[in-house]
């Protein structure tokens, strides 16, 4: 068992020291051997294969923000599961109200967005919503 802070943390700062490093290294190596060839297409915005139309300033749907804030909703829950699983035995009634309360928030959150209709892809359910 480790017996100072030094002992405890000198893992993680290795493993962020090494992720860093690892990183850096990967991006110089990358810029010294790539290739630089510039031409009008490849200075083109990448928009996943196809020939951007249109001004960039276009409104968004309003579905988009909506898938946006489920993705944020289940990061966020993942997030706060890992740390409550680590301290549940030391908690242990009060830890399950905290996680059902929390549960039940990122349940109507969801609830919410799926009676927007965001989850509804199909072509046929954005048609009849809008009739």
């Amino acid at each position: 068992m480790p017996k100072s802070y030094t002992e405890l943390y000198f893992p993680v700062l290795l493993q962020a020291l090494i992720a860093m490093g690892l990183a850096a290294g990967l991006l110089i190596a990358s810029y010294l051997l790539g290739k630089r060839v510039r031409n009008r297409v490849k200075d083109m915005p990448y928009e996943s294969g196809i020939v951007p139309t249109g001004n960039a300033r276009e409104r968004f749907s309003v579905k988009f923000y909506l898938v946006g804030m489920l993705f944020i909703l289940f990061d966020v829950e993942a997030i706060f599961l890992y740390p409550w699983v680590v301290v549940y035995r030391e908690l242990k009634m009060f830890a399950f109200v905290e996680m059902l309360i929390f549960v039940v928030l990122i349940l109507s959150g969801f609830f919410y967005i799926w009676k927007k209709g965001a989850l509804d892809w199909s072509e046929s359910a954005h048609r009849a919503r809008k009739r």
